[in-house]
């Protein structure tokens, strides 16, 4: 017998336990299920071998079960609030690890981010659970507290973490938005709940353009098992009949003519949602768990941090004496991405860069220019990433200086350094790796205590050579990260697109483009002239 099936009888028998023993009324039993059962079933499936939350995993999951099973027992109001206080300090245990887990990788795979999402509901759920046991006056009856407390366990954790894991098997354009409104409608209806009807319906709208989002991708999902095929759309489809019964319940707080009542919603939703959807999918799921995708492990990122300040200093202990004359060695290490036909001045432009001037127009879009002001107050100090407010144009000149490569951890790294008049505009260090047979441009800005790195697919395109953060594909290294320890990479929400090309006989336009949670703030237009 495996590990995890050792934990999974030791849960079944603690849940057998609380029935046979406690016997607990059928809706008690919702939320015990979720409790005792499914959630750390998943949890056994998500967490990472060896990090910190499957190392403490014991010391924390076995207290919470068995403080649940003794609150069914006690009748000290002391030991209550003891005991329920352990199951909301495990709730907020797994949500802290959810957090972790996005800290590492950013925003990247949305599917991963719907299961840390899952798990910070999961801590919101034991706060309500905690209320109800302890009798704090929720502003709501106890009923409607115990209620939202399995709302929080099922609709808001069971179902992002089956979406997520949904997400790791098949992605369609659309998967995005279903996700959004998942994460989005718990929210909505707590707020509904709390004030208006109204909103309660369009939450209940929201969870029904989710949920039957889900059980078209769970259809079209090329599952290997078509065992598991079948348990995870008869999971979601489950849901797909609840749905319509929460809507007539919604309608029903405002037009009372076909109102529908607790005790019927807690019978019919008890059974479809305990037994069909979270049963049957945790069942589903735990046939085959599809891995998650590749987290850019091992993708090389500079070692060099900054303080306060960056600055031309930053780079003086780690220079050597190799002279590098551009911002490349050889264009031609990007083949075949780049070809024989890209225009010599481009290719001349990456390889003696030094032989060119460089005048640029900052150009911030309207709505960020209160957040560019803000910021640059701050980035003068710093003397890094420091681009002035105005749309003037205005020449950016400096210096390229070779670092060493046993300092930087990268290959051939060199740093190029751009001014302002004698304001530092950026401090850049060059480099590249290769994964999957494709050579990335590495480009790292040092921050006070960590970097900023810009992964970036070259590709020529006609007789412009193009280079984006954008990923072409899953296995693409391309994005934006923010790392402050080795192992932590954090995807950041930008991205950009640098496009240069010929104008005329030594002359170069280049447009720079950014976007920040896809939205455009900021254009960067120069002129490059050779000397």
């Amino acid at each position: 017998m495996s590990k995890q099936q050792k934990w999974i009888l030791f849960y079944v028998l603690l849940f057998i336990v609380a029935i046979a023993i406690a016997k607990p009324n059928n809706f008690l039993l919702l939320l015990t299920a979720a409790q005792m059962l499914y959630i750390p079933i998943l949890l056994l499936y998500i967490k990472k071998k060896e990090d910190w939350f499957s190392k403490y995993f014991p010391l924390f999951i076995i207290p919470a079960l068995v403080s649940v099973l003794l609150l069914y027992f006690t009748q000290s109001q002391v030991m209550t609030i003891i005991l329920a206080g352990i199951y909301l300090l495990y709730t907020m245990i797994v949500a802290y690890y959810g957090v972790t887990r996005f800290l590492k990788r950013g925003f990247i795979y949305f599917e991963e981010f719907m299961i840390d999402a899952g798990m910070v509901y999961l801590a919101i759920g034991g706060m309500w659970y905690f209320a109800h046991i302890v009798d704090i006056d929720t502003g709501f009856s106890p009923i409607i507290t115990w209620l939202t407390s399995i709302h929080f366990h099922y609709s808001a954790f069971l179902l992002p973490v089956f979406a997520g894991l949904l997400g790791r098997v098949y992605k369609s354009e659309g998967y995005l938005y279903i996700g959004m409104i998942i994460l989005f409608a718990p929210i909505l209806l707590a707020l509904g709940i709390t004030f208006s009807v109204w909103i309660e319906i369009l939450s209940v709208i929201f969870y029904l353009l989710g949920i039957y989002g889900v059980i078209i991708l769970s259809i079209k999902a090329p599952f290997s098992n078509t065992l598991q095929k079948i348990l995870i759309v008869t999971s979601f489809g489950s849901l797909g009949i609840t749905i319509l019964f929460s809507l007539l319940y919604a309608l029903g707080q405002r037009w009372s003519d076909f109102s529908l009542s607790i005790p019927f919603m807690l019978q019919f939703h008890g059974f479809f949602n305990c037994i069909i959807f979270a049963l049957i999918g945790v069942i589903g799921w735990a046939l085959s768990l599809p891995l998650p995708a590749d987290n850019n492990e091992g993708m090389p990122i500079s070692a060099i941090r900054g303080k306060g300040t960056i600055g031309e200093r930053i780079i003086k202990p780690f220079k050597d004496d190799t002279v590098h004359q551009g911002l490349v060695d050889r264009i031609s290490q990007y083949e075949p991405e780049v070809t024989a036909s890209l225009p010599k001045a481009i290719a001349d432009f990456y390889e003696h860069t030094l032989n060119y001037r460089l005048f640029a127009e900052v150009k911030w879009k309207l709505w960020f220019k209160p957040f560019a002001a803000i910021y640059r107050m701050y980035s003068k100090r710093m003397q890094q990433i420091n681009l002035p407010l105005s749309a003037q144009r205005v020449e950016m000149n400096g210096d390229l200086i070779s670092i060493a490569e046993l300092r930087d951890g990268r290959p051939s790294p060199r740093a190029w350094i751009r001014k302002i008049d004698d304001d530092i505009a950026f401090v850049a260090i060059y480099s590249w790796h290769c994964k999957n047979n494709r050579t990335f441009m590495n480009i790292a800005l040092p921050l006070p205590f960590s970097t900023m790195t810009g992964i970036l697919e070259v590709k020529q395109v006609g007789s412009e050579l193009e280079l984006t953060s954008k990923p072409s594909s899953s296995e693409s290294d391309a994005g934006i990260y923010l790392s402050w320890k080795s192992s932590h990479h954090f995807r950041l929400p930008l991205e950009e697109l640098f496009q240069i090309r010929e104008t005329g006989k030594g002359t170069l336009k280049a447009t720079h483009q950014m976007w920040i949670f896809s939205l455009p703030f900021l254009t960067i237009e120069y002129e490059i002239h050779s000397l």
